[in-house]
């Protein structure tokens, strides 16, 4: 099947225009909660998505916002048409006020490279990475591949860094994750599906990535 024969993705990306002068750098959770509070509905619906907002670099707390700046919502296309009711709602993030503006949207295309900036693992948030460097990422690589098998997907799997966030009770652990040399329909796929859980506070959500070369891929 050619890319042009594909069916259109279960699966749409909401876009906002984001207004608001600052955010937690960490502001997963928060914001999830906040967007929960003003529209309740989103809570249960199936394989929603949250990207996390691109916040101006640096290692301040609280992180500014640009101008540019997106909330961007991965949601069923049969559930496109209740998301204008979150246009111009002010959103309370952590004490940061925000505010939504209309949203367009914006189709999932199928790439050979995807990527995503957190991908959750089953690691223990207190163990010290250090003591065992490898360890968590070939448990990680592994449950990933039994995944992306289920899925029916054949890649190349690259783990980048193992990072925190809040995930509430307790912090979450998990990796980057760059998936390299999916067919149009494998791509489709996980751009659907994600990996992992928790795709509430954005893990396991992927966009296409230009190439792997910046890693070192061939």
């Amino acid at each position: 099947m050619t890319d042009d024969e594909l069916p259109p993705a279960t699966m749409v990306d909401a876009v906002f225009p984001l207004a608001g002068r600052s955010l937690p750098r960490d502001h997963r959770l928060a914001l999830a909660d906040a967007l929960e509070a003003a529209a309740p509905w989103l809570r249960d619906l199936p394989g929603a998505g949250l990207h996390p907002v691109n916040l101006v670099p640096g290692t301040g707390d609280p992180a500014l916002l640009s101008h540019r700046a997106r909330l961007v919502l991965r949601v069923p296309r049969t559930h496109v048409g209740s998301l204008h009711e979150l246009a111009g709602r002010e959103l309370d993030v952590a004490s940061h006020r925000v505010q939504l503006g209309e949203p367009h949207l914006r189709e999932l295309l199928p790439h050979n490279t995807l990527y995503a900036h957190f991908v959750a693992s089953d690691a223990d948030p207190d163990t010290d990475p250090d003591t065992d460097p490898d360890g968590d990422e070939a448990a990680f690589l592994d449950a990933v591949g039994a995944e992306l098998d289920g899925l029916g997907a054949a890649c190349r799997r690259i783990c980048g860094r193992r990072q925190r966030i809040g995930g509430g009770t307790h912090p979450l652990v998990g990796f980057s994750l760059m998936l390299h040399g999916l067919a149009a329909a494998h791509a489709l796929r996980v751009l659907e599906a994600g990996v992992g859980g928790h795709r509430r506070l954005g893990a396991g959500v992927f966009v296409p990535h230009r190439s792997a070369a910046a890693v070192g891929v061939a």
